[in-house]
């Protein structure tokens, strides 16, 4: 298991200067991100990550409503392996068929990055937790519907925004779960008010435990009211002192 960024936390540095900001999150120790509709950037970024010794193990891109072959052809050039669809809103949600409909897309996505070599995966927001379908989570619905090679990425400050306990749907949803977004906050949707991890609510490592099959711990926030850079750093040094901690313990 290791520790990425996702780039979206710094999308009004990246604008600004997409070189000095990856620069930056490569001196802050972060080794790895995860870049995000990254079709337009793909030459800068490949060369920023290059520059800075960064790889990107996954990208999120909308799969299901741009050209997947322009997607994949770009994630290979990054070195991504695992392309992440980030967003679907909340009414493909609410109806078992408009899930299945969602499921096939995906399924169909899979099949076409497999020619690329990459693997395809769908990342939650709260609202797959706040429906319920056949009694139980439309994203827990969404999740049977998959094909095996399929995988998820569970922004697990999401989950507990729609209601859920995200350490019970990490174990529901078992070795599904390759990837989580590390978060934390006051568990509502002011999202400015989310902050480094171990300074909300979420029992982060607690959480990161619950992830049986877990690759990859996603550190973002959607926003935040202070130094991005600093509430960045001190995700980072948290998950580490403790990751080094229980190391020492078990």
């Amino acid at each position: 298991m290791s520790y990425s960024l996702q780039l979206y936390t710094l999308r009004n540095a990246i604008a600004e200067d997409l070189p000095g900001t990856i620069r930056k999150v490569a001196e802050i120790g972060y080794t790895q991100v995860e870049p995000y509709n990254f079709v337009a950037t793909a030459k800068e970024l490949g060369a920023a990550l290059k520059e800075n010794g960064l790889t990107a193990p996954s990208g999120h891109a909308p799969l299901m409503s741009q050209d997947q072959d322009e997607i994949f052809a770009a994630a290979k050039e990054l070195g991504i392996t695992t392309v992440i669809d980030p967003f679907l809103p909340a009414e493909h949600w609410q109806k078992a068929e408009d899930i299945q409909a969602t499921a096939a897309k995906l399924n169909a996505a899979a099949k076409k990055g497999a020619g690329y070599g990459i693997r395809v995966g769908y990342h939650n927001h709260a609202w797959e937790l706040e429906s319920t379908v056949e009694g139980r989570t439309a994203l827990e619905y969404f999740e049977s519907l998959l094909d095996p090679e399929l995988v998820l990425e569970v922004d697990t400050y999401w989950v507990a925004v729609g209601g859920q306990d995200p350490i019970d749907i990490l174990t529901k949803l078992g070795g599904r779960v390759k990837f989580i977004h590390i978060k934390d906050g006051p568990l509502n949707k002011d999202n400015k008010a989310q902050r480094p991890a171990g300074q909300g609510k979420v029992p982060v490592m607690d959480v990161i435990a619950a992830a049986q099959s877990l690759e990859v711990g996603v550190v973002e926030f959607d926003d935040y009211d202070g130094d991005i850079f600093e509430g960045i750093a001190q995700s980072l040094a948290f998950l580490e002192s403790n990751t080094a901690a229980e190391g020492a313990n078990a």
